[in-house]
């Protein structure tokens, strides 16, 4: 079996289960109380009753140009009728899992993906240039301060921009910052 063989099928496996429902079952959220969510869109869902999205809400998880992920099929991938947009996950997609995750007493899980979601509005390109900037001795307090109020003020991503802020106080207590 050729490669791309095995990627279409792979492709087909996981297009089935999606359109079939089958899932495995989310565990029941603990009984502590959930944090507040921050959108109103995903209100009222149940880790157990709705996780995964793609399979057991598809309603909600809808692409960039504003398709329902359950009408992506792989004979339009085959054809070229996708496009990269419509196959890249949504700040609002990553908006309602942060909520099935706070919902399944996974308070970290959710902040990451809130993290994720600021960043859909920034470049991949700029993402990677970003990372390695904040890689001990890759730049000075100026810089990293500099990216943050990017974050903020371009993207409006100010989760990211307290993260970097964050990132550089601990940099110049440690000595990880960049010497011109």
């Amino acid at each position: 079996m050729s490669q791309q063989d095995m990627i279409s099928a792979i492709v087909r496996e996981v297009l089935a289960e999606l359109n079939s429902g089958a899932a495995p079952q989310a565990k029941p959220a603990p009984s502590a109380a959930p944090a507040p969510s921050s959108s109103g869109s995903g209100a009222g869902l149940d880790p157990a009753r709705d996780y995964p999205l793609a399979a057991r809400r598809p309603d909600l998880v809808k692409t960039n140009t504003g398709k329902r992920v359950d009408e992506l099929t792989l004979e339009q991938a085959i054809k070229g009728e996708l496009k990269a947009e419509e196959l890249r996950i949504t700040p609002e997609t990553l908006e309602l899992q942060a909520q099935i995750s706070e919902k399944a007493g996974r308070p970290q899980l959710a902040a990451n993906l809130r993290r994720a979601a600021e960043l859909t509005k920034v470049s991949d390109e700029r993402v990677l240039e970003m990372y390695n900037a904040l890689r001990p001795y890759r730049s000075t307090k100026a810089e990293l301060l500099a990216m943050a109020d990017e974050l903020e003020q371009k993207y409006g991503a100010k989760i990211n921009a307290a993260f970097v802020r964050e990132a550089c106080e601990v940099y110049e207590r440690r000595g990880r910052l960049r010497q011109d």
